[in-house]
């Protein structure tokens, strides 16, 4: 998996000593404890700062060595005088953090919401956008609250630095699959290069054999049956995942979105899906049929959550069971597989080459998301669902998922919205970071279920 810079985060404690001081020191030294739990870059203060002198020193720091986030711990009312100021000097998003005291019918001892407020409204006025968060550091929460917000920005600042290649051009008609490379740097900051698919036939035929067999090695004890599927493409295959690794590593790719068909059968002899999905589980998005935002949903998957996601096409819905399956010839990620099932090496369905791999999704909780572009508005499409223990639907990959809204009302989204026909399938409930990341690039979010 590429590298990641490591989020830096700058936390100001702002007071005034005229509120209970001792209860905010004691507040603040909450906050800290949670915040060191977390993984990130942090810096700051840990003594509250009372007055302009204070903050303004601290800015002078962050101002030589720029956070890509400051988090302000309002614990108790101030103005917003250096908060403004704080967000006219940086160039770093600005997160707010209350916290709630007991209402005991005596003295409002911190004021904390209050202050949070007249900031937002002074940084309004300035045409400048805050996040918050109201909730005591030791609340079970507010662990997850905290991840959740540096799960967005940690993604807004990867995506600064993306770079996805595409293999070839879309297939004829998909036009679900095309894109615009300057408007998604305008919008993400992702570069978009444009190589061809022959020059990377060229580079895997040219593989040494060594590279080869320690692919094939690797591989042996993860999939089984490769010595049963024809070994020429299979062979072909392996040149393919060489080759992929390679430019990510040496060329700095992120992700890969790739004319999977026909060339990879007619020009070269193998099925892309098994290279795809060995990248896929490293964490190496990869994106058949040259879907561009396809593959970057997979990538911002992949930073959101604890493992690697993938895209795949919705092929079923069955009303009177409520499920729907998901399907793909064979690129998802092995952590995806049943434990209880084998992954098999298989041939491509309609082609009747290898490499794909051959196995059932495993049960659990899952997010579906895609940047989309249906009925020509940029959006973030979010939804989840359930995957059951279910043996494969289909040959490849498959799973069979109940919704959290009945499925046939799913389909009739689809359909009304013209939604893209890649979705992407993640692990875990990643939604909340997903509309906070969407808010940071001033998306739309439309709720699949």
């Amino acid at each position: 998996m590429n590298h990641i810079e490591p989020l830096k985060i700058s936390v100001l404690p702002l007071a005034r000593p005229t509120f209970d001081v001792p209860f905010a020191e004691e507040t603040c030294r909450n906050a800290w404890n949670l915040l060191e739990q977390i993984p990130a870059e942090w810096s700051g203060s840990k003594e509250l700062l009372f007055d302009a002198g204070a903050v303004e020193g601290r800015l002078e720091e962050m101002v030589k060595n720029p956070p890509d986030l400051l988090l302000v711990l309002q614990l108790t009312f101030t103005d917003a005088t250096m908060t403004v100021k704080l967000a006219e000097t940086l160039d770093a998003p600005m997160v707010f953090w209350s916290f709630p005291e007991e209402r005991t019918g005596g003295r409002l001892r911190l004021n904390s919401l209050c202050g949070i407020n007249l900031a937002s409204h002074a940084l309004g006025k300035s045409g400048m956008r805050c996040d918050y968060l109201h909730i005591d550091p030791q609340d079970e929460r507010a662990g997850s609250e905290i991840q959740a917000r540096i799960n967005a920005h940690q993604a807004r600042k990867n995506l600064s630095k993306t770079r996805l290649a595409v293999l070839g051009q879309h297939p004829d008609g998909f036009h679900t699959c095309a894109y615009d490379a300057q408007e998604l740097k305008k919008r993400t900051g992702v570069t978009v290069d444009q190589l061809e698919l022959k020059d990377l036939f060229d580079e895997a035929r040219q593989v040494p054999e060594n590279k080869v067999e320690e692919l094939r090695q690797e591989l042996k004890p993860r999939i089984q049956g490769l010595e049963k599927v024809e070994q020429e493409p299979l062979e072909k295959s392996l040149r393919v995942l060489s080759s992929l690794k390679s430019k990510a590593s040496n060329d700095g790719y992120q992700g890969f979105s790739i004319r999977c068909w026909p060339e990879f059968f007619t020009e070269y002899g193998c099925a892309a899906c098994g290279a795809m999905g060995m990248l896929n589980t490293e964490g190496i998005a990869a994106g058949c049929e040259a879907d561009v935002y396809g593959t970057l949903s997979t990538l911002i998957l992949n930073w959101m959550g604890e493992e690697p996601a993938f895209i795949a096409d919705l092929v079923d819905i069955d009303a009177d069971q409520d499920t729907g399956v998901f399907w793909h010839c064979g690129l998802a990620p092995l952590s995806m597989a049943d434990p209880d099932a084998p992954v098999e090496a298989g041939i491509h369905s309609n082609r009747k080459k290898p490499l794909v791999n051959e196995f059932p999704l495993k049960a659990g909780r899952v997010t579906l998301f895609r940047l989309s572009q249906s009925q020509n508005l940029n959006r973030m499409i979010i939804g989840g669902g359930t995957m059951l223990k279910a043996p494969k639907s289909f040959s490849g990959t498959s799973g069979v998922i109940r919704f959290d809204r009945p499925a046939s009302e799913v389909l009739e989204t689809v359909m009304k919205e013209g939604l893209e026909h890649h979705y992407g399938i993640a692990y875990g409930d990643l939604r909340h970071s997903l509309k906070l990341l969407a808010q940071q690039l001033d998306l739309p979010v439309f709720e699949l279920t």
